[in-house]
């Protein structure tokens, strides 16, 4: 590890032990086990440094933003309330928010839990009952996983827990809203997740985070997501962050027999962002179904990497990733699924297109299938192209601007996505980002069909 390297490594520790200290004075001497992870984690991060190109998992993004930024920790969650209202979905939904890492009581509401739910934050978790947060936590995201994830461990401190008895069937979302500022100092937060759900409980989850437009923050997420035998989760993760914003996350799920696990994985701001989602499936009858919709503008760069492991034969998982990438943004596609040895009969479909809308925007894409069985259904592709010029002209012709007509046809792409989200506030988030302010004296819906229409032609 060269001076450079080491110097922005250590920097985070330091920054690391004046916490611990400050934790210290504060609250006294941590649990012995919640010590010892943060040394682990800090140690595991020392030890690897952050990830560079050379690294086949890295070779297309570059973190040397991240790591040598300078940032501090937040101390408070004082954010605008106007401003808060103005970014916040207008969904009806039980709420934990967190501002810069730190939990925000003013803008969360948890007053009409049902019952069989526990929702709270995992600074309250850890004091109430540390032992039965302290089993499951880190179990799925170790350490060793990468070095992202080693810092987030060494920083663990707040973040969310969700738990759900047998049975129990959430009628109204959950979001979980993470606020960035605009603040004089940029800062970081590693929020932790930790999702369990027990036996055919439901829930639809959102994971959303926003923040002002001048935010220059960096974020560092780890989630874990426990599925036991019949549980249905919905998961949106909806990011759109500033433009100047860092954004890291490392989610991952196991499930157990006849579970499902939806996901949609959205994408729309962040000057660099990386997801890392990996389903274990332990069970037969276990479901994954990975959707996913990257729009990248201006010099953004969104790189997906996941995994689907078939651990058990009659296993099912579903993957369908789209990119739009616009002026000088790059994206990158890494999927994977492995179906282990005598995992039999399981079916696992993979796809990824993208649409470029400038010459100079960039895509990477890389589909992988590892079969280790013989009794299986597995299919994956990836496409890139460009707008299809002769379907614009086509629109104009209908009394269309070339501006509007454009949007339609990149929203018409989205469409194979964005038709199967059920939130309505979350699908017009996308499309005002991905499309524009569309007018409303057209029937978009007879025309997005037009548009898809002409594209297959």
């Amino acid at each position: 590890m060269n001076e450079d390297v080491q110097s922005d490594v250590q920097r985070f520790l330091d920054r690391l032990d004046e916490r611990v200290a400050e934790r210290i004075a504060a609250q006294g001497v941590e649990p012995s086990w919640i010590a010892a992870r943060r040394q682990a984690g800090a140690a595991r991060f020392e030890a690897l440094g952050f990830p560079h190109r050379r690294i086949e998992e890295w070779k297309y993004t570059d973190v040397r933003s991240i790591a040598r930024g300078d940032f501090r920790l937040a101390t408070d969650a004082d954010f605008s309330p106007a401003t808060a209202a103005r970014l916040t979905l207008p969904v009806e939904a039980h709420r934990l928010t967190f501002v810069d890492g730190v939990f925000a009581p003013g803008l969360s509401q948890l007053d009409d839990l049902p019952g069989g739910v526990q929702l709270l934050p995992l600074s309250r978790a850890l004091d109430e009952n540390h032992e039965a947060v302290g089993g499951p936590l880190g179990r799925l995201t170790g350490v060793e996983f990468s070095p992202f994830a080693a810092l987030n461990t060494a920083f663990m401190e707040e973040g969310a827990v969700l738990r759900l008895a047998p049975g129990t069937v959430v009628e109204k979302p959950i979001i979980l809203q993470f606020l960035s500022r605009a603040g004089e100092a940029p800062v970081m937060s590693h929020p932790r997740i930790l999702l369990e759900m027990a036996g055919r409980s439901q829930a639809t989850v959102i994971e959303h985070h926003v923040g002002e437009e001048a935010a220059a923050n960096f974020t560092n997420l780890v989630e874990e997501i426990i599925l036991d035998r019949g549980a249905i989760l919905t998961h949106y993760k909806l990011q759109e962050a500033a433009l100047a914003d860092l954004h890291v996350a490392s989610i991952h799920i196991e499930q157990a027999r006849d579970s499902r696990y939806t996901s949609f994985n959205l994408n729309l701001g962040g000057g660099l962002v990386r997801n890392d989602l990996v389903a274990e499936l332990n069970g037969q009858g276990a479901e994954t179904n990975f959707n996913g919709l990257f729009y990248g503008q201006g010099r953004q760069h969104v790189d997906n990497h996941t995994l689907v492991n078939h651990n058990a034969p009659n296993t099912f998982s579903h993957e369908n990733y789209k990119g739009i990438l616009d002026d000088r943004a790059h994206g990158v596609f890494n999927g994977k699924v492995i179906v282990k040895r005598d995992s039999q009969k399981i079916e696992a479909e993979q796809s990824n297109a993208n649409l470029l809308l400038s010459d100079r925007a960039e895509i990477d894409t890389k589909p992988e299938l590892e079969i280790y069985a013989d009794d299986v259904k597995c299919a994956h592709g990836a496409t890139t192209g460009q707008l299809d010029e002769e379907a614009v002209f086509a629109l104009r012709t209908r009394g269309i601007d070339q501006q509007t007509a454009r949007g339609l046809l990149t929203l018409a792409f989205a469409g194979e996505v964005l038709e199967q989200v059920d939130l309505d506030a979350i699908a017009e988030r996308v499309e005002l980002a991905v499309a524009g302010k569309l007018p409303e004296r057209f029937n978009l819906a007879g025309l997005v069909e037009t548009a898809v229409a002409l594209n297959e032609e």
